[in-house]
Order: structure tokens, then sequence, then C-alpha cells
């Protein structure tokens, strides 16, 4: 990303966003949308400009869910690399980081890229943040950490394929999510489950049973 679309990128964050501790992880504090419809509805109209929806603006339960967990387990990060998966905010990355791990946090949208510098700044904490698609990639984290990531067919297919090769190479692999249409129904083990406030009119229900899980082959 070059500065100008960097800068951009912040400015658009900053407009749309405000600083502020979630209920459920008061420690760590985010710049959240401040308001859910308006945000979602003026991305979804510029979509052919190619801006995506702002997954980054909100604090989704699946990710919630992990970044309690890690909070809760530190020793699980600590002194490993750790990559965070469709950062979005930045939210899980930041646990682990806070967690103790060296930590990268990838996503493919510019404004999430942006909203992660920004809120890994408010919390002190330094992430290596990249602005690609990294699915395929050969490279090796200790922890791969996914957050609610399952929604979609084509891209949870691709990444649960994708899963499977890191778990062969001795990757240990953390997924958070409150039942998405398409989070796999096996070979997995349930490590904690948690109730995580949501918004209604992001949600359909004000509270979400969330999971966090192990891959298990």
């Amino acid at each position: 990303m070059d500065n100008a679309s960097a800068d951009d990128a912040t400015e658009f964050v900053r407009a749309h966003t405000k600083l502020g501790a979630l209920a459920f992880i008061s420690e760590i504090p985010l710049y959240l949308a401040h308001e859910v419809l308006p945000l979602w509805n003026e991305t979804e109209a510029v979509r052919h400009g190619h801006m995506p929806p702002p997954y980054w603006a909100f604090a989704w339960a699946g990710g919630q869910a992990l970044a309690r967990y890690l909070l809760d387990h530190p020793e699980i990060a600590s002194g490993k690399t750790a990559l965070d998966f469709g950062a979005g905010s930045g939210l899980v990355g930041i646990a682990a980081a806070r967690a103790g791990a060296s930590v990268t946090a990838a996503d493919i949208d510019r404004n999430s890229i942006a909203a992660i510098a920004m809120n890994a700044a408010a919390n002190g904490v330094a992430l290596t943040i990249i602005e690609r698609d990294i699915l395929g990639s050969s490279e090796y984290w200790d922890l791969i950490l996914v957050g609610d990531m399952c929604y979609e067919r084509p891209l949870a297919e691709r990444l649960l394929a994708w899963l499977g090769e890191k778990a062969k190479q001795g990757s240990k692999i953390l997924l958070g999510d409150p039942g998405r249409n398409y989070f796999p129904a096996t070979g997995l083990t349930r490590l904690s489950t948690y109730s995580v406030p949501t918004p209604k009119d992001l949600e359909d229900r004000e509270i979400r049973e969330t999971s966090v899980y192990a891959w298990a082959g």
C-alpha cells in the first residue's frame, strides 16, 4: 500500500470509528464503528470502487472469544510466532501480542490494515502487518489464529484446506467461531465457550454463544 493509499485509509478509519473498550474484553481498546448501518451502507454503495464490506470496523464474536482465550491463557502464545489471519480490527493479534507472541496480522483490505495499525498503537504493541491474500503461503508460524472466518463457502473451503496443510507442518491452530454456516463439524477440539455480547443490528441477537477450538486433524 503506497503512502497516499495508507493516508486515505487511515483518514477513512478515523472518520468512521471511535476508540473505546469492549464490554467483553475491556483490556483492549479498539477503534470501532460508532454506527453500524451507516458505515456498512456507505461501503456497500462504493463496492464497485473496490472497497469491500467494513469487517474491520466491528469486533465479531469469534474474534472476541479467541482474544479472550488468549488473554486468559497467555502460555499458549508466549514466545511463539503467531499469525492473525483475516485480522480485521487486529483484536486477536493484539491479544496474542499481549500474551507474549511475535505477531503477523494479515488482511486484504487496505482499511483493515490502517485499523490494525491504529489499534496496535492504541494498545502499545508491535505487530507485523501485511496486506495480501496469505492463503497458500508456505511461511511457517508456531500459532495460527482464525476468528470468525467461515461465513462464505469459497473462503471457508480454501481456508480449511490451507489450515490442514499448516497443521501437518506443525503449526498449532486455534479458531473462534459462533457457529457460522461453513464452520467444520469435525476435526476440532472445543477448548472453551463464551457468551459474547454482539450488536443486534450486526448479528441477529444480543448474545452469541461462541467457542474456541483447536485443530485436531
